[in-house]
């Protein structure tokens, strides 16, 4: 593999719009390909693969004492991030401020 990846992790600037990222394999390590839009929300985890015998790993719940997953059904945002995201970029395309439904000041700041 090219070290492209290393050199570079970040693709743009922090002032511009994430259009484009590093392509990872099933296994979620980077290839060297470059994939031209944003990536969808998905959070991977690296479990380093076990050495010898080979048990089912339980999966952790992470819900911060919220209650909102437990074992038998895990809360998953990737959906409504997802969805949020495409909704943005909808409201990012409309070329009227009068238009955006917000206020003058926020107009104001979002043209900044």
């Amino acid at each position: 593999m090219s070290d492209d990846f290393f050199k570079h992790p970040v693709l743009y600037s922090p002032y511009e719009y994430p259009a484009r990222h590093w392509e990872l394999d099933e296994s979620g390590q980077p290839t060297t390909n470059v994939v031209e839009q944003r990536r969808a929300a998905e959070f991977i985890t690296p479990i380093p693969k076990p050495k010898g015998r080979t048990r089912k790993q339980v999966e952790a719940v992470f819900d911060e004492g919220r209650g909102l997953s437990t074992e038998e059904q895990m809360y998953d945002p990737k959906p409504i991030i997802n969805e949020l995201r495409r909704r943005i970029d909808r409201w990012r395309e409309l070329p009227n401020p009068e238009t955006w439904g917000v206020t003058p000041e926020t107009a104001r700041l979002l043209q900044h």
